[in-house]
């Protein structure tokens, strides 16, 4: 009986010492960001009213006001937690650059039911090795490989925007998302022809869990663990995240199986082959080298079938928007296609071609530049750091930094709003700060699939201009947008397409 007093005693005193510590460390974090310029706040609940009261386009369009009255640096506190936004290069550099601050912050723990720790979400040795692992997938020798796959499904697109061009303007994403889903299924997974069914339910489960998650974020009370099983955010978030495994989990077995049957005839190695599934570089670290299971193929598919193909999807909506309406941009890209690749709408653009679209390129740069796919990334201290601005930032601190606010301030970008490729001719970029732009990020945990992304945004730009003509039905400076895992627009990206 004394041993277990004893026991308790201990238990107890270990909790106390661990809730002292939690304490202290939340306080210590709170006292020394306090000297960061921040909005007006409730005495102990912070901002969080402000948060909690508004639509969702609205939290978008704060932020972004917050952005331009704080600049470069402003926090946003609630009674449980305090956030530091940076927002110039210097700043991001000193985060994203080395080896240093490299834990993804606490948001992402949001997709942990979904995306469990795949290479976006995990940290430490776990991160390193999956990244050493997927590394050799994107290497420009097998993206190479995966070409005529983007030709072919942006044939299959222009097909359909055949059928429907007499419609006149039309909501491209759909048409769009499914052919960059279709792509990265074939060319990472190996896994052909998505029924249209299956890809419509996806597509809808990935919208619906990035709604839950920011309700998620923007009502803290329903995370208490005793609580968020039982709400209807959590019923919804666990049957969406059961679906999206589903599915996830049907890629990995046909792929699965068809990769043990090549192995027991004894087929040429993976690395001999023509086209190298990023899925069979999972299966062969799990089979040859016992480097991953089964959970963490799943973690890595989840993860590359989501960012492989909606942040892709957006950036070629948002290209059509542009092009669409600036028509004076859009003829020079379409004769610097006809000139390089051919008038023939016919022959697939090669490898060599895509090299050599210079314009179409910078292009591509702008708009990512006004339209980044992936708008915020979010990463915690892991050591107590002074910004160049002069402030204090303590271990442990949350840090977001804002891309978009980033790559639209006036201070490092002249007319910003105006979209103006030129921004990317060398003699006009030398002297920017290389972390003033950063559209896949940057430093060691920059976008493993960036070289992947701008060859399928050139191929589908040849395959289609050499069609169409396009033209926008809105300015671009007027769109409004969602707060989203992606940067998604509140109305639908409406494009006419006229046969050349």
């Amino acid at each position: 009986m004394g041993v277990f007093i004893f026991l308790l005693l201990l238990l107890m005193a270990a909790t106390l010492i661990y809730l002292i510590k939690k304490l202290y460390d939340f306080y210590r974090i709170r006292f020394h960001l306090a000297a960061i310029p921040s909005p007006e706040g409730v005495v102990f609940f912070g901002n969080l009213f402000s948060l909690i009261s508004k639509k969702p386009e609205e939290i978008f369009d704060m932020l972004r006001d917050l952005a331009q009255e704080y600049w470069p640096i402003y926090r946003i506190r609630t009674f449980y937690l305090t956030t530091v936004s940076l927002l110039i290069p210097e700043d991001i550099e000193t985060v994203l650059c080395g080896m240093k601050h490299l834990k993804k912050s606490k948001l992402y723990d949001f997709l942990n039911s979904w995306l469990g720790e795949g290479l976006l979400t995990s940290s430490g040795k776990k991160w390193q090795t999956r990244r050493k692992i997927l590394t050799p997938a994107f290497h420009f020798n097998i993206l190479q490989q995966f070409l005529n796959i983007f030709n072919e499904e942006t044939n299959k697109m222009v097909q359909q925007f055949e059928n429907v061009g007499n419609n006149g303007f039309i909501d491209v994403t759909p048409f769009i998302t499914q052919m960059t889903l279709q792509s990265i299924g074939e060319t990472a997974m190996g896994l052909k022809n998505i029924d249209e069914a299956t890809q419509k339910a996806y597509r809808q489960s990935i919208y619906r869990i990035a709604q839950l998650l920011l309700l998620k974020l923007l009502k803290p009370w329903i995370r208490l663990p005793f609580v968020y099983p039982f709400s209807t955010v959590g019923r919804e978030e666990k049957k969406e995240v059961e679906k999206l495994h589903r599915f996830s989990n049907s890629v990995i077995a046909e792929r699965e199986k068809r990769f043990l049957e090549e192995k027991e005839h004894k087929s040429e190695s993976y690395s001999g082959r023509k086209r190298m599934a990023m899925l069979d570089l999972l299966l062969s670290a799990k089979h040859e080298d016992g480097n991953i299971d089964n959970e963490g193929i799943r973690e890595e598919v989840d993860t590359f079938m989501f960012e492989g193909h909606d942040t892709t999807a957006m950036a070629i909506s948002y290209l059509f928007l542009c092009l669409g309406y600036h028509q004076n941009i859009q003829k020079k890209v379409s004769e610097e296609i006809d000139e390089i690749v051919g008038l023939t709408s016919s022959k697939a653009p090669t490898y060599h071609d895509l090299q050599e679209l210079k314009y179409t390129e910078r292009v591509i740069k702008e708009t990512l530049r006004l339209f980044p796919s992936v708008p915020f990334i979010s990463r915690i201290a892991s050591e107590d750091f002074t910004t160049h601005s002069g402030y204090f930032i303590p271990k442990g601190t949350i840090l977001h930094m804002h891309i978009f606010d980033l790559h639209r301030h006036p201070s490092i970008y002249e007319n910003p709003e105006e979209f103006d490729p030129d921004r990317f001719l060398p003699g006009n970029s030398k002297n920017r700060h290389p972390f003033a732009y950063i559209p896949f990020s940057a430093g060691p945990r920059n976008c493993i699939g960036q070289r992947f992304a701008m060859l399928e945004l050139k191929s589908v730009l040849c395959g289609v201009l050499r069609k169409f003509r396009l033209e926008s039905l809105d300015d671009p400076r007027t769109i409004k947008f969602l707060p989203d895992l992606v940067l998604r627009t509140e109305s639908e990206i409406k494009i006419k397409f006229v046969p050349k």
